[in-house]
Protein backbone atom coordinates (compact mmCIF):
# COMPACT_ATOMS: atom_id res chain seq x y z
CA UNK A 1 0.00 0.00 0.00
CA UNK A 2 1.00 3.54 -0.01
CA UNK A 3 1.24 6.04 3.05
CA UNK A 4 2.92 8.98 3.96
CA UNK A 5 6.47 8.19 6.15
CA UNK A 6 8.26 10.34 7.83
CA UNK A 7 11.91 9.99 7.95
CA UNK A 8 13.51 12.71 10.19
CA UNK A 9 13.12 16.25 10.44
CA UNK A 10 12.67 17.63 7.62
CA UNK A 11 11.89 14.77 5.42
CA UNK A 12 8.81 12.70 4.58
CA UNK A 13 7.90 10.64 1.53
CA UNK A 14 5.10 9.26 0.35
CA UNK A 15 5.95 5.73 0.08
CA UNK A 16 4.90 2.73 -0.85
CA UNK A 17 4.77 -0.09 2.50
CA UNK A 18 3.99 -3.41 3.71
CA UNK A 19 0.06 -3.49 4.36
CA UNK A 20 -0.72 -3.88 7.76
CA UNK A 21 -1.55 -7.07 9.03
CA UNK A 22 -3.51 -8.08 12.03
CA UNK A 23 -1.79 -8.49 15.13
CA UNK A 24 -3.68 -9.14 18.21
CA UNK A 25 -7.08 -10.08 18.34
CA UNK A 26 -8.45 -6.76 19.06
CA UNK A 27 -7.04 -5.39 16.16
CA UNK A 28 -9.31 -4.28 13.43
CA UNK A 29 -7.71 -3.41 10.05
CA UNK A 30 -9.71 -0.40 8.40
CA UNK A 31 -9.56 1.16 4.69
CA UNK A 32 -8.95 5.08 5.12
CA UNK A 33 -11.52 6.67 3.35
CA UNK A 34 -10.60 10.42 4.61
CA UNK A 35 -8.20 11.42 6.65
CA UNK A 36 -6.50 14.86 7.40
CA UNK A 37 -3.19 16.73 8.52
CA UNK A 38 -2.99 17.99 12.00
CA UNK A 39 -0.41 20.63 13.20
CA UNK A 40 0.88 17.69 15.68
CA UNK A 41 2.58 16.17 12.17
CA UNK A 42 4.06 19.66 11.59
CA UNK A 43 5.60 19.37 14.94
CA UNK A 44 6.60 16.06 14.74
CA UNK A 45 8.45 16.98 11.04
CA UNK A 46 10.04 19.67 13.16
CA UNK A 47 12.03 17.35 15.42
CA UNK A 48 9.48 18.56 18.55
CA UNK A 49 8.98 15.30 19.08
CA UNK A 50 11.47 12.78 19.44
CA UNK A 51 9.56 9.57 20.12
CA UNK A 52 8.28 9.65 16.60
CA UNK A 53 11.36 6.71 14.76
CA UNK A 54 12.27 7.93 10.99
CA UNK A 55 10.12 5.08 9.03
CA UNK A 56 6.72 5.93 11.16
CA UNK A 57 3.56 6.23 9.11
CA UNK A 58 2.25 10.03 9.93
CA UNK A 59 -1.29 10.84 10.81
CA UNK A 60 -4.10 10.51 13.54
CA UNK A 61 -7.06 11.49 12.33
CA UNK A 62 -9.88 9.28 9.78
CA UNK A 63 -12.69 7.85 8.65
CA UNK A 64 -12.78 4.77 7.47
CA UNK A 65 -14.47 1.28 6.46
CA UNK A 66 -13.80 -1.99 8.42
CA UNK A 67 -12.17 -4.80 6.29
CA UNK A 68 -11.16 -7.20 8.75
CA UNK A 69 -11.30 -7.65 12.01
CA UNK A 70 -9.48 -9.71 15.46
CA UNK A 71 -11.16 -12.77 17.06
CA UNK A 72 -11.68 -11.07 19.67
CA UNK A 73 -13.57 -7.97 18.21
CA UNK A 74 -16.89 -7.90 19.30
CA UNK A 75 -18.53 -4.44 18.25
CA UNK A 76 -17.75 -3.85 15.09
CA UNK A 77 -17.81 -6.23 11.45
CA UNK A 78 -16.22 -5.80 7.63
CA UNK A 79 -18.28 -3.01 6.11
CA UNK A 80 -18.41 -0.98 9.18
CA UNK A 81 -18.05 2.53 8.63
CA UNK A 82 -16.31 3.76 11.14
CA UNK A 83 -14.98 7.41 13.25
CA UNK A 84 -10.67 6.49 14.40
CA UNK A 85 -10.12 8.23 17.11
CA UNK A 86 -6.70 9.68 17.50
CA UNK A 87 -6.39 8.10 21.19
CA UNK A 88 -6.96 4.34 21.31
CA UNK A 89 -7.44 2.78 25.31
CA UNK A 90 -6.91 -0.78 26.40
CA UNK A 91 -9.79 0.08 28.65
CA UNK A 92 -7.86 -2.32 31.54
CA UNK A 93 -5.12 0.14 33.34
CA UNK A 94 -5.65 2.19 36.00
CA UNK A 95 -5.83 5.55 33.34
CA UNK A 96 -8.26 4.43 31.45
CA UNK A 97 -10.66 2.91 34.17
CA UNK A 98 -10.36 6.67 35.21
CA UNK A 99 -11.06 7.89 31.78
CA UNK A 100 -7.99 9.67 31.27
CA UNK A 101 -7.78 7.03 27.97
CA UNK A 102 -4.74 9.76 26.55
CA UNK A 103 -2.67 8.35 29.34
CA UNK A 104 -3.50 4.52 28.67
CA UNK A 105 -0.47 2.28 29.90
CA UNK A 106 -1.82 -0.69 28.59
CA UNK A 107 -0.32 0.13 24.91
CA UNK A 108 -2.88 2.54 23.55
CA UNK A 109 -3.63 6.42 24.18
CA UNK A 110 -1.28 8.40 21.85
CA UNK A 111 0.20 6.21 18.89
CA UNK A 112 -1.14 6.36 15.73
CA UNK A 113 1.86 8.63 13.97
CA UNK A 114 3.49 8.46 17.18
CA UNK A 115 4.67 5.32 18.71
CA UNK A 116 2.97 3.15 15.67
CA UNK A 117 2.25 3.63 12.27
CA UNK A 118 -0.70 6.21 11.38
CA UNK A 119 -3.31 7.03 8.94
CA UNK A 120 -2.16 9.04 6.37
CA UNK A 121 -2.14 5.75 4.21
CA UNK A 122 -4.59 3.54 2.07
CA UNK A 123 -4.68 1.04 5.35
CA UNK A 124 -4.35 1.01 8.75
CA UNK A 125 -4.32 -1.27 11.49
CA UNK A 126 -6.55 0.17 14.65
CA UNK A 127 -5.40 -1.39 17.79
CA UNK A 128 -8.13 -2.07 20.68
CA UNK A 129 -10.80 -1.80 18.20
CA UNK A 130 -13.81 -2.03 20.02
CA UNK A 131 -12.38 0.71 22.31
CA UNK A 132 -11.04 3.55 19.67
CA UNK A 133 -13.54 2.56 17.10
CA UNK A 134 -17.06 4.66 16.50
CA UNK A 135 -19.78 3.67 13.97
CA UNK A 136 -20.68 6.75 11.72
CA UNK A 137 -23.96 7.10 11.89
CA UNK A 138 -26.14 6.36 8.64
CA UNK A 139 -26.45 9.42 6.63
CA UNK A 140 -23.32 11.96 7.96
CA UNK A 141 -20.96 12.26 5.76
CA UNK A 142 -16.62 11.52 6.41
CA UNK A 143 -16.15 15.39 7.02
CA UNK A 144 -19.08 16.14 9.32
CA UNK A 145 -17.01 13.18 11.47
CA UNK A 146 -13.17 13.32 10.34
CA UNK A 147 -13.13 16.29 13.04
CA UNK A 148 -14.00 14.01 15.96
CA UNK A 149 -11.05 12.25 15.35
CA UNK A 150 -9.17 14.51 17.49
CA UNK A 151 -9.85 18.59 17.02
CA UNK A 152 -13.30 18.89 18.14
CA UNK A 153 -12.37 16.97 21.38
CA UNK A 154 -8.84 18.41 22.10
CA UNK A 155 -10.27 21.58 22.17
CA UNK A 156 -13.24 20.94 24.55
CA UNK A 157 -11.94 18.44 26.46
CA UNK A 158 -8.20 20.62 26.91
CA UNK A 159 -9.54 23.91 26.77
CA UNK A 160 -13.00 24.74 27.19
CA UNK A 161 -13.57 21.91 29.80
CA UNK A 162 -10.03 21.84 31.79
CA UNK A 163 -10.51 25.81 31.66
CA UNK A 164 -13.81 25.44 33.63
CA UNK A 165 -16.20 27.89 30.98
CA UNK A 166 -19.06 28.88 32.62
CA UNK A 167 -21.98 31.03 31.22
CA UNK A 168 -20.93 35.10 31.26
CA UNK A 169 -17.37 34.41 31.20
CA UNK A 170 -14.68 36.25 29.08
CA UNK A 171 -12.81 33.53 27.28
CA UNK A 172 -9.38 34.66 25.66
CA UNK A 173 -8.04 32.27 23.05
CA UNK A 174 -4.27 32.75 21.70
CA UNK A 175 -4.18 31.23 18.52
CA UNK A 176 -6.88 31.24 15.61
CA UNK A 177 -5.73 28.10 13.57
CA UNK A 178 -7.80 25.14 13.69
CA UNK A 179 -7.63 24.57 17.15
CA UNK A 180 -7.99 27.92 18.26
CA UNK A 181 -11.30 27.95 15.72
CA UNK A 182 -12.51 24.74 17.18
CA UNK A 183 -12.12 26.24 21.04
CA UNK A 184 -13.92 28.92 19.93
CA UNK A 185 -17.07 26.71 18.64
CA UNK A 186 -17.09 24.20 21.48
CA UNK A 187 -16.61 27.23 24.19
CA UNK A 188 -19.90 28.78 22.52
CA UNK A 189 -21.76 25.81 23.91
CA UNK A 190 -21.28 27.27 27.56
CA UNK A 191 -22.68 30.75 26.25
CA UNK A 192 -19.54 33.02 27.29
CA UNK A 193 -20.26 36.43 28.00
CA UNK A 194 -17.15 37.39 25.51
CA UNK A 195 -14.97 35.30 23.33
CA UNK A 196 -11.04 37.27 22.42
CA UNK A 197 -8.91 35.57 19.87
CA UNK A 198 -5.65 36.83 19.29
CA UNK A 199 -3.32 35.81 16.76
CA UNK A 200 -0.79 37.55 14.04
CA UNK A 201 -2.57 36.56 11.11
CA UNK A 202 -5.88 38.92 9.64
CA UNK A 203 -7.08 36.64 8.13
CA UNK A 204 -7.14 34.06 10.71
CA UNK A 205 -8.97 36.60 12.83
CA UNK A 206 -11.67 37.15 9.94
CA UNK A 207 -12.09 33.37 10.52
CA UNK A 208 -12.51 33.76 14.07
CA UNK A 209 -15.25 36.03 13.65
CA UNK A 210 -16.79 34.07 11.35
CA UNK A 211 -17.20 31.32 13.73
CA UNK A 212 -17.99 33.38 16.82
CA UNK A 213 -15.48 35.41 17.85
CA UNK A 214 -16.69 38.68 19.81
CA UNK A 215 -13.40 40.54 19.61
CA UNK A 216 -9.91 40.02 17.59
CA UNK A 217 -6.74 40.83 17.92
CA UNK A 218 -3.80 41.30 16.09
CA UNK A 219 -0.96 41.04 18.63
CA UNK A 220 1.45 41.63 15.74
CA UNK A 221 0.25 45.83 15.82
CA UNK A 222 -1.65 45.52 19.28
CA UNK A 223 -1.66 45.25 22.88
CA UNK A 224 -3.34 42.18 23.97
CA UNK A 225 -2.63 43.08 27.57
CA UNK A 226 -3.63 46.18 27.54
CA UNK A 227 -6.71 45.82 25.04
CA UNK A 228 -7.81 42.52 27.13
CA UNK A 229 -7.99 44.44 30.61
CA UNK A 230 -9.52 47.31 29.53
CA UNK A 231 -12.13 44.88 27.75
CA UNK A 232 -12.70 43.67 31.77
CA UNK A 233 -12.70 46.42 33.86
CA UNK A 234 -8.74 45.69 34.65
CA UNK A 235 -9.41 41.98 36.09
CA UNK A 236 -8.02 40.32 33.16
CA UNK A 237 -10.23 37.21 31.54
CA UNK A 238 -11.34 34.13 33.11
CA UNK A 239 -10.29 31.83 30.85
CA UNK A 240 -7.26 32.15 28.98
CA UNK A 241 -7.06 29.11 26.25
CA UNK A 242 -3.12 28.67 24.66
CA UNK A 243 -3.95 27.20 21.31
CA UNK A 244 -0.58 27.42 19.29
CA UNK A 245 2.17 25.57 21.39
CA UNK A 246 5.52 28.16 21.69
CA UNK A 247 6.71 30.19 24.44
CA UNK A 248 5.40 33.31 23.40
CA UNK A 249 2.21 32.23 23.53
CA UNK A 250 1.97 30.18 26.69
CA UNK A 251 3.68 33.21 28.39
CA UNK A 252 0.84 35.70 26.95
CA UNK A 253 -2.28 33.38 28.01
CA UNK A 254 -0.28 33.65 31.39
CA UNK A 255 -0.44 37.65 30.86
CA UNK A 256 -4.02 37.54 30.37
CA UNK A 257 -5.68 35.67 33.27
CA UNK A 258 -7.08 37.32 35.69
CA UNK A 259 -7.10 36.53 40.02
CA UNK A 260 -8.83 33.30 40.68
CA UNK A 261 -8.90 32.59 36.77
CA UNK A 262 -8.08 29.27 34.87
CA UNK A 263 -5.00 29.10 32.04
CA UNK A 264 -5.81 25.46 29.54
CA UNK A 265 -2.68 25.26 27.54
CA UNK A 266 -3.92 23.04 24.34
CA UNK A 267 -0.61 23.77 22.23
CA UNK A 268 2.36 21.01 21.66
CA UNK A 269 5.50 22.60 23.29
CA UNK A 270 8.68 21.51 21.70
CA UNK A 271 10.76 24.42 23.53
CA UNK A 272 10.40 25.25 27.47
CA UNK A 273 8.75 28.21 28.38
CA UNK A 274 8.80 30.68 31.25
CA UNK A 275 6.51 30.22 34.23
CA UNK A 276 6.42 34.03 35.97
CA UNK A 277 5.65 32.35 39.47
CA UNK A 278 6.78 35.56 40.11
CA UNK A 279 3.65 36.80 39.32
CA UNK A 280 1.49 34.57 39.41
CA UNK A 281 1.97 33.07 42.82
CA UNK A 282 -0.21 35.30 44.90
CA UNK A 283 -3.60 35.24 41.94
CA UNK A 284 -4.91 32.26 42.70
CA UNK A 285 -4.51 31.01 39.35
CA UNK A 286 -5.36 27.68 37.97
CA UNK A 287 -2.53 25.97 34.97
CA UNK A 288 -4.12 22.53 33.06
CA UNK A 289 -2.34 20.59 30.72
CA UNK A 290 -3.30 17.54 29.28
CA UNK A 291 -3.75 15.21 26.05
CA UNK A 292 -7.17 14.60 24.90
CA UNK A 293 -9.14 11.55 26.26
CA UNK A 294 -11.61 11.93 23.31
CA UNK A 295 -14.60 10.75 25.90
CA UNK A 296 -16.51 13.32 24.28
CA UNK A 297 -16.50 11.84 21.18
CA UNK A 298 -20.42 10.58 21.62
CA UNK A 299 -21.67 13.98 23.00
CA UNK A 300 -20.01 15.38 19.98
CA UNK A 301 -21.29 13.39 17.52
CA UNK A 302 -24.84 14.08 19.09
CA UNK A 303 -24.54 17.75 18.79
CA UNK A 304 -23.24 17.39 14.83
CA UNK A 305 -26.36 15.48 14.46
CA UNK A 306 -28.50 17.78 16.10
CA UNK A 307 -27.18 20.11 14.18
CA UNK A 308 -25.31 22.25 17.46
CA UNK A 309 -21.98 21.95 15.67
CA UNK A 310 -20.86 22.10 12.25
CA UNK A 311 -17.17 20.90 11.86
CA UNK A 312 -16.99 20.87 7.87
CA UNK A 313 -16.83 24.73 8.06
CA UNK A 314 -12.91 23.80 9.00
CA UNK A 315 -11.98 22.14 5.99
CA UNK A 316 -10.76 24.62 3.37
CA UNK A 317 -8.65 22.10 1.26
CA UNK A 318 -9.11 18.63 -0.10
CA UNK A 319 -6.68 16.95 -1.79
CA UNK A 320 -6.83 13.12 -3.03
CA UNK A 321 -4.46 10.82 -0.43
CA UNK A 322 -2.15 10.06 -3.09
CA UNK A 323 -1.00 14.21 -2.98
CA UNK A 324 -0.36 14.00 0.67
CA UNK A 325 2.88 15.79 -0.42
CA UNK A 326 1.26 18.39 -2.02
CA UNK A 327 -1.62 18.66 0.91
CA UNK A 328 1.48 19.05 3.42
CA UNK A 329 3.05 21.77 0.99
CA UNK A 330 -0.50 24.22 1.28
CA UNK A 331 -1.22 23.29 5.51
CA UNK A 332 2.24 24.00 6.37
CA UNK A 333 2.08 27.46 4.37
CA UNK A 334 -1.24 28.65 5.78
CA UNK A 335 -0.02 32.11 6.53
CA UNK A 336 -0.13 32.27 2.85
CA UNK A 337 -2.82 29.56 1.65
CA UNK A 338 -5.46 30.08 4.56
CA UNK A 339 -5.40 26.51 4.79
CA UNK A 340 -7.14 25.34 8.72
CA UNK A 341 -8.31 21.64 8.02
CA UNK A 342 -6.75 19.63 4.77
CA UNK A 343 -8.74 17.01 3.93
CA UNK A 344 -6.57 13.68 2.13
CA UNK A 345 -9.35 11.67 0.27
CA UNK A 346 -9.13 7.63 -0.09
CA UNK A 347 -9.23 6.46 -3.67
CA UNK A 348 -12.88 5.24 -4.56
CA UNK A 349 -13.25 1.83 -4.19
CA UNK A 350 -14.64 0.03 -7.42
CA UNK A 351 -17.38 -2.49 -5.60
CA UNK A 352 -16.85 -6.35 -6.82
CA UNK A 353 -19.43 -7.04 -9.40
CA UNK A 354 -22.10 -9.20 -8.62
CA UNK A 355 -25.06 -11.04 -9.96
CA UNK A 356 -25.61 -11.24 -13.90
CA UNK A 357 -22.43 -8.61 -14.35
CA UNK A 358 -20.60 -11.33 -12.02
CA UNK A 359 -21.69 -14.03 -14.83
CA UNK A 360 -20.98 -11.72 -17.65
CA UNK A 361 -17.72 -10.75 -16.16
CA UNK A 362 -16.46 -14.68 -15.81
CA UNK A 363 -17.73 -15.86 -19.04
Amino acid sequence: MKALVYHGPGQKSWDTVPDPSIQYPTDAIVRIDTATICGTDLHILKGDVPAVKPGTVLGHEAVGTVVEVGASVTNFTIGDKVLVSCITSCGKCRYCKEGRYGQCSGGGGWIFGHLINGLQAEYARVPFADNSLYKVPVGMTDEQVLFLSDILPTSFEVGVLNGGVKPGDTIAIVGAGPIGLAAVMTAKLYTPGRIIVIDLADARLAKAKEFGADVTINNGREDAVKMVMELTGGLGADVAIEAVGVPSTFELAAELIRPGGSLANIGVHGKPATLHLETLWIKDVTITTGLVDSKTIPQLLSLIAGGRLDPTVLATHRFPIAEAMRAYEVFAAAATTHALKVVLQGSPVTPEPVGLEAVATSA
